[in-house]
């Protein structure tokens, strides 16, 4: 339960009041996932980011940056943003929580559904941290230690990337998660989140990155997905049937991306 609230003026101001209550700490973006299951924190203070001007989405060249506090339903209505990001933000079903939730926060809160990361990851994403590190999207949320983000960068705006998320209803629990992209010389990313072990009940998002390597199509596409997976099963279904329905979606979403590269 959040007892203290602080709005610091500056990043620095915000990482020494982190310091300052380490361990009892969390940070304040949108705070969407701050007092909902399952993500509901236990931290007592609040350290809010709201004043950081981490919100702008800005084109580089063929790169875009984009603020961390840079809400998600901003994401949909932007001309700048790439159209796959676009798909994955609005899988977010709900406006009033679009309204509210961050991207940082999206990536930072290892949720049950990462309903944005495969198509970050597949989109080759890069998180900027308060400290100035960048690392990939994957790493950062593979890391145990993971620090205040500053900025997303997609490094390129035109790869050909798609994604789709499969539930039983709009509002039901996602069952897979998948985004694949294919960049101007041939090369594939495959992104899958609710496919893997859980860890502290959650399924990290992973790449497939033994598929990727191979030129595969049809049936044999769509076996080896579902050989490359791990998932458990649960009230969305068993192993065998995320094991197919991903294998499925994956080799459906590479013929698409395929036509997308070759018509760019």
């Amino acid at each position: 339960m959040i007892e203290h609230y602080f709005k610091p003026d500056s990043t620095a101001e915000a990482l020494d009041l982190m310091r300052q209550h380490t361990g009892t700490a969390t940070w304040f973006a949108g705070g969407s996932k701050l007092n909902a299951a399952p993500t509901k924190t236990d931290k007592t203070v609040a350290i809010s980011l709201d004043k950081l001007a981490f919100d702008k989405i800005e084109q580089h060249g063929q790169a875009l940056h984009i603020g961390a506090m840079c809400r998600i339903q901003t994401l949909i209505d932007s001309e700048l943003v790439p159209v796959a990001l676009k798909q994955s933000s609005a899988f977010i079903y709900s406006r009033h929580v679009r309204n509210q939730a961050t991207i940082g926060g999206e990536i930072a809160a290892r949720q049950e559904e990462a309903l944005l990361i495969p198509s970050l990851m597949a989109l080759k994403a890069k998180v900027v941290l308060a400290g100035g590190q960048e690392c990939e999207v994957e790493e950062y949320i593979a890391a145990e230690q993971r620090d205040l983000i500053a900025k997303v960068i997609i490094p390129d705006v035109n790869i050909a990337c798609i994604g789709y998320n499969i539930a039983r209803s709009a509002a039901g629990l996602a069952i897979v998660t998948a985004a694949v992209s294919i960049d101007k010389d041939g090369s594939k990313v495959i992104a899958l989140d609710g496919v893997s072990p859980l860890q502290g009940g959650i399924a990290c998002p992973v790449r497939l990155r033994d598929v990727e390597c191979q030129d595969l199509k049809g049936e044999l596409l769509e076996q080896a997905v579902a050989d490359a997976i791990h998932p458990e099963a649960d009230i969305r279904g068993s192993v065998e049937y995320k094991r197919y329905i991903a294998g499925v979606v994956v080799t459906d979403l590479l013929a698409e991306c395929q036509h997308m590269a070759e018509e760019a």
